[in-house]
């Protein structure tokens, strides 16, 4: 077995059509994909002007958002802090964030690490909802 893996982030399977988050939102999620032990990796698409539905924090996972197309808002639990393209945000595990894209929408990486399991990620429905 080769020492690596190689995937297109675009080809992995999104995910947010089958938690009813379409068309706002595409979430390919590739740590399974890449073989992935030690961390996690997606890539995510917010349509123009959309919202994530939900803040999450994690137990155990420090977050790295990498900012590679379009501009957007993130909000850092009280902090509003505006995004452009390549950007790249720290969150610490304990941090509450949402992202909400521009006029033109919104690309960015999110790498993960230590991978502490499905039970690591607690999401919050509407946690940014001042509309």
């Amino acid at each position: 077995m080769a020492g690596y893996t190689v995937k297109n982030l675009k080809e992995v399977e999104d995910s947010a059509p089958k938690f009813g988050l379409s068309p706002g939102l595409e979430a390919r999620f590739a740590r399974e994909p890449l073989g992935l032990e030690n961390a996690g990796v997606s890539y995510q698409r917010l349509a123009p002007n959309a919202r994530a539905p939900f803040g999450h924090k994690h137990t155990e996972q420090e977050e790295l958002y990498l900012i590679v197309g379009g501009s957007g808002r993130i909000k850092l639990d009280d902090d509003v802090v505006a995004l452009r393209q390549w950007d790249a945000v720290r969150i610490s595990p304990e941090t509450m964030r949402c992202v909400e894209a521009g006029p033109e929408g919104l690309e960015l990486v999110a790498l993960g690490a230590p991978y502490a399991g499905p039970g690591d990620a607690v999401l919050t429905p509407g946690w940014w909802a001042d509309f």
